[in-house]
C-alpha cells in the first residue's frame, strides 16, 4: 500500500487554488469535474516532498461544521478485492464498495477508520501489455 494524497473540502475552488499555489508554493497538477458526485476536484503537489493535496468542492455545499474540511486520505493498492477481504477480517467498516467514476480508469472503494475518517483505496487499471 502506498499513501497518495489527503483530500480537503473547500468552499471556493479558485480561492483555494490561489492559496495553495501562490501562498504555499504548491504546484497545480490537474483539475476535473466529477458530475456523478456533484463535485469538482483539483490536485496540488509539493515540489520538495511530492506530497499531494486534493481540493474537493461540493456543488451546493455552503456551510461547514467543524471537522468537515478533511474529506479523505487516499492509498494506492495493487489488489482492491484482496485488501477489502483483509480489512473486513480485521473488523474494518467498508463505507463504499468498489466502483469506477465515469471518465476514470481506477477502481476505488472507501473504508472508515475508528474515527469515521474516510480512507480511499485506489487500484489503478493495469497497464496494457
Amino acid at each position: 500500500m502506498r499513501f497518495l494524497h489527503t483530500s480537503i473540502t473547500v468552499r471556493d475552488m479558485e480561492e483555494s487554488l490561489a492559496f495553495y499555489t501562490k501562498v504555499l508554493g504548491l504546484e497545480f497538477e490537474r483539475r476535473r469535474a466529477i458530475p456523478e458526485n456533484h463535485a469538482e476536484i483539483a490536485f496540488v503537489r509539493d515540489p520538495a516532498s511530492g506530497a499531494r493535496v486534493e481540493l474537493t468542492h461540493w456543488d451546493g455545499k455552503e456551510t461547514f461544521d467543524a471537522g468537515e474540511q478533511l474529506d479523505h486520505l487516499a492509498f494506492e493498492v495493487a489488489d482492491l478485492d484482496a485488501v477489502l477481504r483483509e480489512v473486513r477480517g480485521q473488523g474494518v467498516r467498508v463505507a463504499k464498495e468498489p466502483y469506477r467514476l465515469s471518465g476514470g480508469s481506477s477502481r476505488i472503494a472507501f473504508i472508515l477508520d475508528p474515527n469515521d475518517v474516510w480512507i480511499e483505496l485506489i487500484e489503478p487499471r493495469p497497464a496494457p501489455g
